[in-house]
């Protein structure tokens, strides 16, 4: 068979291009917004030390998968490869958020005195203590990332236990509680705000990216979104029917060329590293999630004709993780799982080229800060929207239909998180007014405790508990039993149900005596839950004939 010259510019990367780049654009936006709407984090703060580093880890990732594209071009001789897409991991991104930097950000300004509020008080944005804050917060972010890095990387070295150890219900499920949970719903009440706005980007996406209808003129769906409904936002702005408008606290122009992130190489971002353990629970199932994300992503790609090297897809995803992090980045990034969507678009190699050197240029060069500006909010959240639809219907479809419950119970723990942020904006209004929680009565103050408790570590437990269920479908009780033990020693260190604050890890005997009962209670649970399940293997009969297939208990 000849050899063809591998084209690796196509028409079909303009639209592959558009689809992968406003991806990107939306994360970063998403980041930076809900930064600021929901925990009043100064935006120039973020624009100018978290933007470039987190932008810098795209273009690492996305030139890296270039180059790749080109190898395996020549060592395959097709002209038809489509380098895999890689960008910000959007569940992450939600994590990294409502549950890391956000917390991180108000626990400091409680240490150093100021109010929870302080951000949405001008007053307070050049206050020196207000910025002491912030920088501990793109600390703590710093450290996070970097350790992703460097658990991707031991991963890289051996993908495939990591898929064999843990069953998929119990690592789809997890990731399917964030992308349904949080995901779609928090964007939602985004779009809402602005609903003739948001419902028009919302039908375009609907249209074209879940139901694949080509839009006019072959627009790509995610552009035909932003300029539909983004025509619509400046129309009612400018006759003045827009409603309410969203104040800036920001000057774009700070933003151009920032160079405040190099206080990065100062390493002062190592004397967080022992406060950032406490959000280990959450930065590490997110980092497994991705891993086990891309070897999906390589699998997929190989259905579609491209035969990618697992280990080198994954090592790639650790290395623009790990450079992201030591540059300042907040946002760990991962392959996307639409490579065969964008080589039905007829991409080549351009996009991953192009999204490279744009989202690069936003970060490094500061335009985003104009994007970020220009961009409205409700004309790109309906694509996250999008993602955690589809994260979620992928999840259903890659897990077997027996497992469906186990799924279903991982939305569980997710549910009680989102229960939890809305009750701390609520207490973070009604505390000026001295109205807290020790005001209420005893019983609502134990179910506020008790979904606090459940939401504490929720992707672990979503983890362990979609696991169990799973081993139990598969009549392996055993094995559902080693998963319930896992449980009760995560929570008697507080890696779950931790009813502390900020739900950091702790000893069981340093936590208050008020609180005590919770850890040993929770393990003892979990523990007669496991030596239940135990005993109950093998008083089990053998399987019959109708049951052949099931793989016996361990």
């Amino acid at each position: 068979m000849t050899k063809q010259r591998y084209q690796w510019a196509a028409p079909g990367d303009v639209n592959a291009f558009f689809g992968l780049m406003l991806d990107n654009v939306a994360d970063l936006v998403l980041t930076i917004g809900l930064l600021h709407l929901a925990f009043g984090f100064p935006t120039n703060f973020a624009l100018t030390h978290m933007v470039p580093g987190t932008a810098i880890g795209v273009l690492i990732g996305d030139l890296c998968f270039f180059f790749m594209a080109l190898k395996l071009a020549r060592r395959t001789g097709r002209n038809s490869i489509t380098a895999m897409p890689l960008g910000l991991d959007t569940p992450s991104t939600i994590g990294m958020v409502l549950f890391v930097l956000g917390p991180a950000f108000l626990a400091k300004l409680k240490v150093l005195g100021l109010p929870t509020d302080a951000g949405r008080d001008p007053a307070y944005l050049t206050d020196p203590k207000f910025l002491e804050a912030a920088q501990y917060t793109w600390h703590i972010g710093i450290c996070a990332i970097v350790i992703s890095g460097v658990f991707k990387f031991a991963c890289a070295l051996g993908s495939g236990w990591v898929r064999k150890l843990v069953p998929r219900a119990g690592l789809l499920g997890s990731l399917t509680a964030i992308a349904l949970v949080l995901i779609s719903f928090l964007p939602f009440i985004e779009v809402l705000h602005y609903p003739i706005v948001g419902f028009a980007a919302l039908a375009v996406i609907l249209t074209t990216l879940v139901a694949r209808v080509q839009f006019p003129w072959r627009i790509p769906g995610a552009l035909a979104a932003v300029l539909v409904a983004g025509s619509i936002y400046y129309l009612m702005l400018w006759t003045g029917t827009l409603g309410h408008t969203a104040e800036t606290d920001f000057d774009p122009t700070a933003a151009l060329l920032p160079y405040d992130w190099f206080a990065v190489f100062r390493f002062e971002w190592t004397n967080a590293l022992k406060d950032s353990l406490q959000y280990m629970p959450i930065v590490i199932p997110f980092a497994l999630g991705t891993v086990v994300g891309g070897i999906d992503c390589v699998e997929s790609a190989a259905a579609a004709g491209d035969e990618y090297d697992t280990n080198a897809v994954i090592g790639v995803e650790a290395f623009a993780t790990l450079v992201a992090g030591l540059c300042g980045g907040v946002i760990q990034t991962t392959p996307y799982i639409g490579h065969p969507a964008y080589k039905a678009m007829g991409g080549r190699a351009a996009y991953t080229l192009a999204t490279a050197l744009f989202v690069g240029g936003a970060g490094l060069l500061g335009y985003f800060a104009f994007l970020y500006l220009i961009i409205p909010k409700a004309t790109v959240f309906p694509i996250l929207i999008f993602i955690g639809l589809e994260i979620t219907a992928q999840s259903f479809q890659a897990t077997p239909k027996k497992h469906y419950p186990a799924v279903a119970l991982a939305c569980v723990p997710a549910m009680a998180a989102l229960v939890v942020i809305y009750l701390d904006s609520l207490f973070g209004e009604l505390m000026p007014k001295g109205i807290t929680a020790e005001d209420l009565s005893e019983k609502l103050q134990l179910n506020l405790l008790t979904v606090r408790v459940l939401s504490a570590g929720f992707i672990v437990t979503s983890l362990l508990w979609a696991s169990m269920l799973a081993a139990i479908i598969d009549r392996k009780l055993a094995w559902a039993s080693i998963y319930c033990f896992i449980a009760g020693v995560c929570a008697l260190f507080g890696v779950i149900h931790s009813p502390l604050p900020g739900s950091p890890v702790a000893l069981p005997w340093s936590v208050p005596e008020s609180l005590a009962w919770v850890p040993i209670r929770y393990a003892i649970g979990y523990a007669v839950m496991g030596v239940l399940l135990l005993v109950w293997s093998y008083l089990l009969p053998r399987l019959d004939d109708n049951q052949g297939d099931a793989q016996p208990d361990l």
